[in-house]
């Protein structure tokens, strides 16, 4: 991995053990010798309180590319997730994660965690990775914030 993302990965680590947002969790893995891989991020993002999706702790994965912050993180939510902008394999489809949208350098773990936390919430229907969720968003609301309220039970802290 460049010497570049190292050092960013290793900053934005720093960053984040001193401050960041209540209830979202985000280390890096470990390589079997124990040293930290900063290339792989477990994570977990809590539902927002008010939502179909409060109560639930979400499980998901940030893999680094070596020309990091070039390039945008892969984001999958593992378990994957029923939701529209989340393909059936976990990956997560957000503008600011496309390195031909919206992804920026400046970009941080940090507002990565909060930009899907925010979409869970507010799907974009216009850009769907997962047309049954999408199609069950647009068309049958209440039955979609079930199918959500059952998700968040199921990934609840216990």
């Amino acid at each position: 991995m460049s010497g570049m993302a190292l050092s960013r990965l290793a900053l934005e680590r720093k960053a984040w053990r001193k401050d960041h947002p209540f209830g979202f969790v985000a280390v890096p893995t470990k390589n079997r010798d124990g040293t930290l891989n900063l290339k792989s991020w477990e994570c977990a993002i809590p539902g927002k309180n008010g939502t179909p999706w409060e109560g639930g702790l979400y499980k998901l994965r940030l893999r680094f590319r070596d020309d990091y912050p070039f390039s945008p993180p892969t984001c999958q939510f593992e378990p994957p997730l029923f939701h529209p902008n989340v393909y059936l394999s976990g990956i997560v489809c957000l503008s600011i994660l496309d390195e031909h949208k919206d992804w920026r350098s400046g970009i941080t773990i940090r507002q990565i965690l909060l930009g899907i936390q925010a979409l869970l919430d507010e799907p974009n229907t216009e850009d769907p990775a997962q047309a049954e969720a999408s199609m069950l968003y647009d068309q049958n609301r209440a039955e979609y914030e079930k199918r959500v309220r059952a998700q968040a039970k199921k990934f609840a802290p216990s």
